[in-house]
């Protein structure tokens, strides 16, 4: 991780906005994601500018680009069998199959990176915007 820390710029608003992120969702009764990005300039991994906080799949689906990768922080309440809620926070990688190798590269690069930093238990790798429709069976599975 000590040379994806000197590549990769992780700034302190980045850091402590996952964490409030992270924070602010443990409870949420419905979904709640951010996307985020690296500037392909400087390296730095943000979020995307718009600072949306996307309340459904749909929404993300809608914004993601078409050959461009992405981080994707989610909270998706679930329901478990015996009635408890449940908040899973989890990172999806998305990662277009039409995506060029050299922004292939950077992002794989700092996934582990990222994910550390968001502290995020689960990863759920996807190639495109329909895959999101089965992110909730993947999290409740």
């Amino acid at each position: 991780m000590a040379s994806e820390s000197r590549l990769y710029q992780i700034s302190g608003e980045t850091k402590s906005h996952l964490l409030k992120f992270r924070l602010t969702t443990s409870r949420a009764s419905k979904p709640q994601a951010v996307i985020y990005l690296i500037d392909k300039n400087t390296h730095e991994i943000r979020q995307d500018d718009d600072k949306t906080v996307y309340t459904s799949l749909d929404e993300i689906a809608d914004d993601l680009p078409d050959s461009t990768p992405r981080f994707i922080f989610l909270s998706y309440p679930l329901t478990m069998p015996d009635g408890r809620l449940s908040v899973p926070y989890t990172m999806i990688y998305y990662l277009p199959i039409n995506c060029n190798a050299a922004t292939r590269m950077l992002y794989a690069g700092a996934k582990e990176l990222i994910r550390n930093t968001a502290e995020v238990n689960k990863v759920i790798d996807i190639e495109s915007a329909e895959d999101l429709e089965d992110i909730p069976k993947q999290l409740s599975g």
